[in-house]
């Protein structure tokens, strides 16, 4: 079985910027890469890296996320929980799902270039947010 989270608007697209997210989308794989279930997780300590959500989805048993833009900080937290972050990914969370599960889907090492309140001014900064 593998399970794979997305953080998701209420539209079930996949939140630009990690920083933002509330809910997350869980898709339980078997594994013939059937879809057993979804869940829907909201995050009750905040949103992204201010919460302890890489460790909620790795006790989840989630192996893999797929994000939109995420600062290296934050990717390191979930690896180190043992996830396996893909950033790059926009549209429809359950397109890009089954995108990745047909492997049609890499890791485009994107960063969060700039941070409204913190690097207004910055040009090409890698976020370690």
């Amino acid at each position: 079985m593998k399970k794979i989270a997305v953080p998701i608007t209420t539209d079930n697209i996949i939140v630009d910027h990690f920083g933002q997210s509330k809910l997350y989308e869980i898709y339980i794989f078997s594994e013939n890469k059937e879809i057993l279930d979804i869940q829907l997780l909201e995050s009750n300590q905040g949103s992204g890296c201010k919460s302890n959500i890489a460790n909620v989805l790795a006790e989840a048993g989630v192996t893999a996320l797929l994000s939109g833009h995420m600062g290296n900080k934050a990717k390191h937290r979930f690896n180190t929980a043992g996830i396996n972050v893909i950033r790059g990914c926009k549209g429809d969370s359950a397109d890009i799902v089954l995108s990745f599960m047909g492997n049609e889907i890499i890791e485009k090492d994107y960063t969060c270039l700039k941070h409204k309140s913190k690097h207004q001014n910055s040009q090409n900064h890698i976020c370690n947010y």
